[in-house]
């Protein structure tokens, strides 16, 4: 998924939720365009979901908390960006259920020849064997080390140990959500997916449903239900795509909470009606 309500707004499906680290990315189609053109709407492609067409409540009325805008350290208000609430209409469309994963987005950056994310260089993801500059035993730990940050004693560790815990280490990262791409990436693998990117509105009513709830679940906080810096597990980075059973929306798309940030493809600025300057968020 991608969405963000950054300069463009943006899940390649997705919205802004306060504590979430780096970039997710997410698919939708719209319903004249299915993801194939023998897919009628009654059938679910896979690992999509149909929103069906209708109404739904976006925005919030909400007044600003100063006290947890100044705990998280936020340059902009929460809510005030989301004046005011009102009623959107939205045909149906198809929304991926999973924010991309890095071996998803692999794919696509191997078959176009596409810049990888900077994380992947930063954290070993990109390397396999036969990139590797060098393979000698000194070298494999130093990598080890530098790259993959392992936890373990390299000086104890054999050449052949040392790649098998390397692999694993990617492995573990291939179900991670994608992150660390541009807007314009985001689009470009949306459109080799045969797919684009949500618009702000498609994503909040996959996120919200349509009874104007504030989370996927409902309208009470839950730290357990999604990866956020209230989380006892937000130190240990990024959860796998999925992860969190309950931090559903209603229509059961996945980690709209937390995690990653999702790229959609309108540009922010303020609603029609708003009391908000975007001036005031930079």
């Amino acid at each position: 998924m991608f969405s963000s309500k950054n300069p463009p707004r943006g899940r390649i499906c997705g919205v802004l939720f306060l504590l979430v680290a780096g970039l997710g990315l997410s698919a939708c189609n719209e319903t004249g365009t299915p993801p194939s053109a023998a897919v009628p709407l009654t059938a679910s492609p896979e690992d999509m979901v149909l929103i069906p067409a209708g109404p739904f409540i976006m925005g919030s009325d909400k007044s600003d908390d100063s006290g947890k805008q100044d705990e998280y350290g936020l340059v902009k208000p929460l809510y005030l960006d989301e004046h005011p609430q009102r009623t959107v209409e939205l045909p149906a469309y198809w929304i991926d259920k999973y924010e991309v994963s890095n071996r998803q987005y692999r794919v696509f950056v191997q078959a176009r020849k596409m810049p990888e994310p900077f994380e992947w260089s930063q954290n070993g993801y990109n390397l396999r064997e036969d990139r590797l500059r060098a393979t000698d035993l000194e070298s494999l730990r130093w990598i080890a080390t530098e790259y993959f940050k392992l936890d373990i004693d390299t000086r104890r560790s054999g050449r052949d140990e040392l790649l098998r815990l390397m692999l694993a280490d990617q492995q573990a990262k291939d179900v991670l959500p994608a992150t660390g791409a541009i807007w314009f990436e985001a689009n470009r693998y949306c459109h080799w997916a045969g797919k684009r990117l949500p618009s702000e509105a498609e994503w909040e009513k996959a996120a919200r449903g349509t009874d104007g709830r504030e989370f996927p679940w409902g309208n009470d906080w839950d730290a357990g239900l999604a990866n956020t810096g209230d989380n006892e597990d937000w130190g240990e980075g990024m959860a796998p795509v999925g992860h969190y059973e309950k931090n559903r929306s209603p229509y059961g798309v996945y980690d709209m909470a937390g995690n990653a940030w999702e790229w959609v493809a309108d540009w922010y600025k303020p609603y029609p009606g708003s009391d908000y300057f975007v001036a005031e968020a930079f």
